[in-house]
């Protein structure tokens, strides 16, 4: 597993390969290229990530729990099975209403 990647070729699943963790967020890399990069995440409740922007689009998906997103001013409860494309350049922030896990795919544009 290059650059902490999962392991190609063999078969995984999202929610069962990261664990929550008390009063943190971890981080996993599924795959990381030039291109873009999937990463896998958990959030304990009420842990999050503050308002903040990015050059690229974002797909979140919910894995596990729920999540509070917020877009440009907007609130979305996401649940588990939800996806939800943050904009590019658009402020946004993440908040576990409960605790959750989200795989995040950012593209990069060339």
């Amino acid at each position: 597993m290059g650059n902490n990647e999962f392991e190609k070729g063999t078969k995984f699943s999202y929610a069962a390969s990261i664990p929550y963790a008390d009063k943190s967020v971890v981080s996993k890399h599924v795959l990381k290229k030039e291109t873009g990069n999937i990463s896998l995440m958990s959030f304990d409740k009420g842990e999050g990530l503050s308002e903040h922007t990015s050059p690229y689009d974002a797909v979140v998906q919910i894995v596990d729990g729920k999540a509070g997103i917020i877009i440009n001013g907007v609130s979305n409860i996401l649940e588990t099975g939800d996806t939800i494309i943050m904009p590019a350049n658009t402020p946004h922030s993440v908040k576990a209403v409960e605790k959750f896990k989200m795989v995040l795919t950012l593209i990069r544009d060339k």
